[in-house]
């Protein structure tokens, strides 16, 4: 049976763990970028909830718990986008990226490195078609 899908929040605070790597619940709090106010006690349950589905773990430093990303990064980010592009766009990763590029707030160099990726995806797919 597949492992569920972290909520939005639980993705936030797992992307604050995978760039920080340890930190205590209230840098936690510090670092939600919704910059909605939260108390100290939810985001402790959330982040034991987190632990209880094997997203984190903590450790003691003296009174502290500095919390930890268990899940893997590049899996659930994967399996997240994966859902999302299958839930919301039809199964269409064309649909889902065409959404990004004239929505989102994309940058010249952003887009200069979009096109190398496909570029590079290119090059890979043409290689890997000859080697057949």
């Amino acid at each position: 049976m597949k492992a569920k899908q972290p909520s939005k929040l639980e993705m936030a605070i797992l992307s604050r763990l995978w760039e920080q790597g340890g930190m205590t619940v209230r840098e936690v709090m510090e670092a939600l970028p919704d910059g909605k106010q939260r108390a100290y006690t939810s985001v402790l349950s959330i982040l034991q909830a987190m632990e209880r589905k094997r997203l984190a773990r903590h450790e003691c430093r003296g009174n502290a718990h500095v919390y930890h990303a268990v899940a893997v990064q590049d899996t659930t980010l994967g399996s997240a986008l994966r859902d999302l592009v299958r839930d919301v766009f039809g199964g269409s990763p064309t649909a889902a990226v065409q959404r990004l590029l004239q929505d989102g707030d994309v940058s010249g160099a952003e887009l200069d490195e979009v096109e190398r990726l496909i570029a590079e995806l290119r090059e890979k797919r043409g290689a890997a078609g000859e080697a057949k």
